[in-house]
């Protein structure tokens, strides 16, 4: 029996650089990439667009979708990278699947908060990282995950995600 596609799902809280750094990776292996923030509900990116915080309750539909990406790339032999925050342990319980990879991708909030009001154009206010740090469970050790820090420019993250994971090229 093969093992699944690998589906690699980048998580963090908002600003860490997870659209960027997925979308190089994928570009770079020549996998499918989906924006996790295109699969929230129109609510939930109202409700995040007037600082107010998801609940858990906001979150399951959106963890659903995410979800269901997951599974149609597992389905059709594909590997693929999604973005979701993923902030806690029940909600990467939601995506996690054989074939799964969690990259946290992480750094210290002071830069993190710097780059999120240097960033145009996106529902999250910076009001709510604090929020999304406080919510924020790191994966443990029997999660299949990998933590790439901030300190790293996204070229050498990439490096890092391909190295430790040992990924190749689709061909």
């Amino acid at each position: 029996m093969t093992s699944p596609a690998p589906v690699l799902v980048f998580m963090g809280p908002a600003g860490t650089g997870k659209s960027t750094v997925a979308g190089m990776l994928a570009g770079r292996l020549g996998w499918d990439f989906q924006e996790g923030d295109d699969l929230h509900p129109a609510a939930n990116v109202a409700k995040m667009a007037a600082g107010h915080a998801l609940t858990d309750d906001d979150r399951w539909p959106w963890l659903d979708r995410v979800a269901a990406w997951i599974d149609g790339e597992i389905t059709a032999g594909r590997p693929g990278i999604i973005t979701c925050s993923a902030l806690k342990r029940s909600y990467r319980d939601v995506l996690r699947r054989d074939g799964v990879t969690f990259v946290l991708l992480l750094g210290d909030p002071t830069l993190v908060r710097e780059r999120l009001l240097r960033r145009q154009g996106h529902f999250m206010p910076p009001a709510l990282l604090t929020s999304q740090f406080d919510t924020l469970e790191i994966p443990d050790a029997d999660e299949r995950a990998i933590h790439v820090d901030l300190d790293l420019t996204p070229q050498e993250q990439v490096d890092e995600v391909i190295a430790r994971l040992h990924l190749s090229p689709t061909p």
